[in-house]
Order: C-alpha cells, then structure tokens, then sequence
C-alpha cells in the first residue's frame, strides 16, 4: 500500500468486520455535514472527507501510480484516473507485488522522478538541456495568462531525510529491525543501515558540527546537498560519477549484511549488549565512512566540472 499526502480509502468493507475497522458514523457524519448524500454501498471515504482536485491526483495520487509501476502489473491503466478522467477507474488502495521484493527495489522507488512514463521530468522543457528532473516552487506558472503546472516526484530537493525499513521476524528483534537511512534527496543519497538496537547516533548524522543554518563538511546533511546541489546544475553529465560512489557504498552494505548480522546473532546469543556494541560500532564506521567517500565525491565533482567544462579524468 502506497500514500502521498492524500487519503486514498474509497470503499469501505462495511461487512467485513474482521479485517475492516470504521466509526460507526463514519457516513452519516458526512451526511450531515453534507459531504454525501448517496447510500451507504456508493459511498467514498476519499470522496467525502477529501475531495479530489487537480492537485490531489497529479501532485500526490501520481506518485503512488509511480511507485506501483515499479512493483506490479497493468498498473497504466489506472492513468485516466490520475488524469483526472471522467468515470476513470480509481486506482486501488493496494496491489500484489510481481515478485518478491528487496530492500533494493524500494531504494530505487525513491529515487524516482517518472522516468519512462508520460511525466518524465527529464523530458520537458524545464528540464533545460541537462536533463534535471528537479523543479522548484511555486509548482504551477503562466504564460499568456494559460496556467501550467510541474510535476511532483518521489524524490525531490527538498527531503530532509528518507528510509527503508527492514523488519525480519526470523531474528532476534535487535538485529533484525534495520533502517535503511538516509539524508538529503533520495535520488543521490547513501541509505546506510542503523539497527533498531543502536544507541549511539553516528557523528556525522547527529551534529557534525553542523545545523540547518550552519554549514560543516563532517555533517552528512550538508555533504550530501553539496553534491546533489551541484548535480542540480548539469543533472545528466553528473548523475553517472555520483551513481558509481552511491551504488559502490550500497552495494558493499548489502553484500555484507549477511556476514554482519551472522556476527551479531552469535554475539547476541552470548550477550544482547555484546550484540548491540557490535551493531552501533559496524553502523557508526559505515556512516564516517560514507560520509568521507561523499566528501571525495563533491570534490571531485568541483574539480572535473569546474566553469562549465568537463575535464577527462586520465
């Protein structure tokens, strides 16, 4: 099940009393409120309490749309709904997935900005000619008085942070709850794994020396918009080198995950605390050392990139 900023419940179960819950009132509220006024088979949660407009379908039903595209099938054709059609089909609160899937598969659904679909953002003409599936705010501007709009990604510019949560029951509940985080815009940031037993935050995800007015390079924050900022300039030269040090940091971690979390269990099996140590050291070591391979990365990009050029890297 996907969300994005806007209620997505149209019918209601009402008979199904073991898996659906409801307020009793939930439609004769809305009646007397004079939200609806149809029965109680026809009536829509979303309809009711939070009306469909322009902005709700292409700013946050979009995004959904997008994010089942990557894990399940005939998913287009629920594209006259976010269209806004008349008598479209609304699009599910749910689907199965197509496969079974990883941690990997929900990064990269982050990192989308509907590439390959009709609101590619790399094809329009604010992309510019380097291709930035980046637009800023306002979302909509006119030309000859004709109002026209921007569409609103998954990833975007203005994250704060973003994660992926990984919950295995098979293992002991403090190596097998694991938040994939990470800072920044999704799209070029490192998710590095912070275990739910940790009770160190890393250095340079806590402070850094850093805050949101303060600049600092040992802040991952910071590190982290350096190189997406940079990258917001001439996305498609730049998106190659920054692809190579993220996919390397990420790949490393989860090549190593199995061995990691084989240590952990051993450790927690003599001592939940021995465990825990081992935990907050391994995730502590893998954010300083992401946070360095970043520092690396935006000095580099300045330098092959500088004043418009591109340097060859021999």
């Amino acid at each position: 099940a996907v969300h994005a900023n806007h209620s997505r419940i149209h019918k209601i179960p009402f008979a199904d009393k073991k898996n659906c819950m409801y307020s009793p009132d939930v439609v004769s509220f809305a009646r007397k409120q004079g939200y609806y006024t149809g029965s109680d088979a026809d009536f829509s949660f979303s309809r009711a309490y939070a009306e469909y407009d322009f902005g709700a379908l292409r700013g946050c039903d979009a995004r959904v749309w997008a994010f089942y595209r990557h894990f399940a099938d005939d998913i287009d054709r629920y594209l006259p709904w976010i269209n806004g059609e008349k008598g479209a089909e609304v699009m599910p609160l749910y689907v199965k997935p197509n496969r079974k899937l990883t941690v990997a598969d929900f990064k990269a659904a982050m990192r989308d900005h509907f590439e390959g679909t009709p609101f590619d953002m790399t094809n329009d003409i604010g992309a510019g000619p380097w291709k930035v599936p980046y637009r800023y705010r306002p979302m909509t501007f006119k030309v000859d008085d004709v109002e026209y709009t921007n569409e609103r990604a998954t990833a975007t510019q203005q994250t704060g942070f973003s994660l992926v949560a990984q919950m295995r029951g098979s293992l002991p509940d403090a190596i097998g709850g694991v938040l994939w985080f990470g800072v920044d815009d999704a799209n070029t940031s490192v998710y590095l794994p912070m275990y739910c037993s940790m009770d160190i935050v890393p250095y340079s995800y806590a402070v850094g020396n850093g805050d949101l007015l303060t600049f600092s390079w040992d802040a991952a924050f910071w590190v982290n918009n350096v190189v997406a900022n940079y990258a917001y300039t001439r996305y498609s030269m730049m998106i190659g080198d920054i692809r190579k040090v993220q996919q390397q940091i990420e790949t490393s971690l989860e090549s190593n995950q199995t061995s990691v979390e084989a240590e952990a269990l051993r450790l927690f099996n003599e001592s939940p605390e021995k465990a825990a140590e081992f935990l907050n050291d391994y995730s502590c070591s893998r954010a300083a050392d992401a946070t360095a391979k970043y520092q690396q990365l935006a000095q580099f990009l300045i330098v092959k990139y500088l004043d418009g050029n591109m340097k060859r890297e021999e």
